[in-house]
């Protein structure tokens, strides 16, 4: 499962989770029976007595060890938060035209143009492109879905002579290193007579 799958899920999860919480206080607040695992009786029922509220107040461990909690969680969180914004795909390149200037390529456009020059490859039946990187040393990860007679050194050494080759030739591009992933098309089984 790929990072952004796994965030959906996640995300979902304590989507539900939260949901199921919020909707259980605010029914038996507004006066619903509360269930049997339900940890308070009724709708003027508090959260935590005074005895719970002051139970750890005279130890000198509490307030630190929920302090530096509460502190874990929020770093953790914002780590989280800055994977799940931070850009993962290139928008746009840069090219040295060679006179000093320069030209944007989207990004895309070489997506899709390494792509259909990797599936009219012999053998390849399905290739999708990923850039990303910096907008001036762009990589690629390369996903292709190989025929069951191909052999997957001679489709790598393909693929990187010849459409990777054409791509950084093309966009103009000292180099662009790829991370290849070699996959095989579900077939069903020869009927043998």
């Amino acid at each position: 499962m790929r990072t952004g799958g796994l965030n959906r899920v996640l995300l979902g999860l304590v989507g539900l989770l939260l949901l199921a919480l919020g909707g259980a206080v605010l029914a038996v607040g507004l006066g619903a029976p509360p269930p049997s695992w339900w940890i308070h009786i009724g709708p003027h029922d508090v959260l935590l007595t005074k005895a719970e509220r002051t139970h750890w107040r005279g130890t000198s461990w509490w307030w630190p060890t929920v302090v530096a909690a509460l502190a874990v969680v929020v770093l953790l969180t914002l780590w989280w938060l800055t994977t799940v914004l931070r850009r993962r795909r290139l928008t746009e390149i840069v090219i040295d035209t060679g006179d000093d200037a320069s030209a944007l390529l989207r990004a895309r456009a070489l997506e899709s143009a390494l792509a259909q020059d990797a599936v009219r490859q012999e053998g390849v039946a399905h290739a999708e492109i990923l850039l990303r990187g910096r907008r001036t040393t762009p990589t690629a990860r390369v996903w292709l879905r190989l025929e069951p007679y191909v052999d997957p050194a001679t489709a790598l050494t393909g693929f990187t002579a010849q459409a990777l080759a054409h791509a950084r030739e093309s966009a103009g591009l000292p180099s662009l290193p790829a991370e290849v992933r070699l996959g095989s098309v579900k077939h069903r089984a020869e009927r043998v007579t």
